[in-house]
């Protein structure tokens, strides 16, 4: 399981709460929600995209307070993290119109709002990444570089930004290297190898955190001379990679930390009894801790009560920075001030409203937060 996107999956339904406790912001309307499990592939981001649509049960849900029509009308989407699943969910969902809001897909490809007109994000494009990635490798002086890549959209059309800025400023390259995390072990020994015999000390990484982890691994086995990373912002402050010395000394651009008052308490204030009521959090209670909640199907020891979720140190509970988490927080208020819009006044809004996803007017919404795009 991966804690960090559970983590991303709370905070949404934290802000949600904690949207339905505000007095000036949809006064008298409660949100419900849904949470959709992709695990950052796309055939199962298309599945879920399906299940979405056409109202089959998620992993969990919190519509209780909400009708059934009301909850099969869902206005909007927080998500993807990938960018590649979320250009799958969002040419699924688009044709609903049904508006997407990704924390975390950051390729250049989905401003483009002919293919993409319900796609929005709180996290910038790659190509400011990719551009800045450029100068900051002339700033240092580095002329004679190497470059690997994720054979996503991320990493190909990253990449692609990155070398022709790089080519601008007079940058030499002297290999460019792709590959997937799932790819034959041949193929990822070829681009180590290519690495290790380079003349190149600087390398410039636009890799998803999975293929750097498996990238770093595979160096590992027969380390090359000290290299200068230069990393894109999906691994670059990601904490994991404190334990590869090889990385020591990275440099790139990330999301800026940030600070969530009451996120915390509510992330820790979990009950095995509330860990029951969603396969995602019986997972998480049940891998965080070797044990099996009573009434799943896990077969290890059964856990008796003396778990502390405070003690846990993972990425679920590591609250020190709030990058991306951050912006899922942003995500889920830009739809509810989108929503506010179209059903509420100055003072009340209208409970009996019906409105369609396409209906949500989100003009307004880029002047009250610029950073939706």
């Amino acid at each position: 399981m991966n804690f960090r996107e559970l983590r991303f999956a709370r905070a949404m339904e934290f802000t949600i709460h904690e949207i339905n406790n505000r007095t000036d912001l949809l006064p008298g309307i409660t949100l419900g929600y849904q949470i959709h499990d992709s695990c950052a592939e796309v055939p199962m981001a298309t599945k879920v995209a399906l299940q979405f649509a056409n109202g089959m049960e998620p992993f969990f849900n919190d519509t209780d307070s909400c009708s059934k029509s009301a909850a099969s009308a869902v206005p909007a989407l927080v998500g993807d993290s990938v960018s590649t699943s979320s250009i799958s969910v969002t040419r699924m969902l688009g044709l609903f119109g049904i508006p997407q809001v990704s924390h975390y897909a950051t390729c250049a490809c989905l401003s483009d709002k002919r293919q993409y007109p319900a796609f929005f994000r709180t996290i910038p494009s790659d190509h400011h990444q990719a551009a800045a990635l450029a100068k900051i490798v002339k700033y240092f002086g580095w002329t004679w570089i190497g470059a690997v890549r994720s054979d996503t959209d991320y990493g190909n059309i990253g990449m692609a930004s990155f070398l022709k800025a790089a080519q601008e400023e007079g940058i030499c390259v002297e290999y460019s290297e792709v590959f997937y995390r799932t790819d034959p072990r041949s193929k990822l020994e070829r681009v180590a190898n290519v690495i290790r015999r380079s003349t190149a000390r600087v390398i410039v990484a636009f890799l998803a955190s999975g293929e750097m982890r498996v990238l770093l691994e595979e160096l590992a086995r027969q380390p090359p001379p000290s290299l200068q990373w230069i990393g894109s912002d999906a691994w670059i402050t990601h904490p994991e990679f404190l334990k590869y010395n090889m990385c020591a000394g990275a440099i790139g651009f990330g999301v800026p930390r940030s600070v969530i008052p009451g996120l915390r308490e509510f992330l820790l204030d979990l009950s095995p009894a509330q860990a029951l009521k969603s396969p995602l959090l019986t997972e998480f209670w049940e891998s965080s801790f070797s044990c099996s909640l009573k009434g799943s199907s896990g077969g290890a020891r059964e856990c008796d009560g003396s778990e502390d979720i405070r003690a846990l140190q993972n990425p679920y509970t590591d609250t020190s920075q709030l990058r991306a988490t951050n912006l899922v927080y942003k995500a889920t208020y830009a739809i509810a001030h989108a929503i506010h819009g179209v059903i509420c006044n100055d003072t009340q809004c209208d409970k009996s409203a019906k409105f369609a996803p396409w209906q949500i007017n989100w003009i307004p919404l880029h002047q009250r937060f610029p950073q939706v795009h």
